[in-house]
């Protein structure tokens, strides 16, 4: 049926949109394009909008699938063969997909290769701490999009992010890098610095 058909689609962008703002990062990453990493940032306040429809749309799917269909008197010899796409199976596939897509800002963190090396010993003089105000970060999947960015750099000794926060405290050998070289590692992402400030 056409719509079965109009229900998994929209199931599926719906899905699909709910967690644009955390695939983009990943898929900006493996392209080698950082900066479009924010591009959807904006549909996070949607988000969960966007989950409840997929949700409903997907069980209304589901219970049309499940409901018993009328019977019909029929003397026909031959039956019609369902296609695929309106089988029971390919709508479970298309759940599981929407299930991963929504759950995607969950697991993107492991999708972030460690880069750059751990500094283990570092004079006191020469280590330094910065706390930078980040605007556009939704899901744990920025939070490693910019810790992968900043530990590119020489002389990071330990990055703590949190999208919830908005921040990103930095520490760092200041013999090796500053504090604005460590911003514009930020800005590569897409994301933008809104405050940045010494801690010690």
């Amino acid at each position: 049926m056409k719509s079965d058909n109009k229900l998994f689609g929209l199931g599926l962008l719906t899905a699909i949109s709910a967690s644009l703002c955390c695939i983009t990062p990943v898929l900006a990453l493996l392209a080698g394009t950082s900066g479009l990493a924010s591009t959807f940032s904006w549909l996070d306040p949607f988000r969960p909008y966007l989950i409840g429809l997929t949700v409903i749309v997907l069980g209304v799917a589901w219970y049309q699938k499940l409901k018993p269909q009328k019977q019909t008197d029929c003397n026909c010899d031959t039956e019609e063969k369902t296609p695929f796409i309106q089988t029971k199976t390919f709508l479970g596939i298309v759940t599981v997909f929407a299930g991963l897509m929504l759950a995607f800002p969950m697991y993107a963190h492991v999708l972030y290769h460690k880069t750059g090396q751990e500094i283990t010993e570092v004079e006191q003089s020469n280590a330094k701490r910065a706390e930078f105000k980040i605007n556009g970060m939704t899901c744990s999947g920025c939070e490693e999009h910019v810790n992968h960015e900043v530990n590119k750099l020489s002389g990071i000794i330990k990055t703590t992010v949190s999208y919830e926060d908005g921040n990103a405290i930095i520490e760092f050998d200041h013999t090796k890098t500053d504090i604005n070289e460590i911003e514009q590692a930020i800005g590569k992402t897409g994301y933008s610095v809104t405050e940045k400030k010494d801690l010690k």
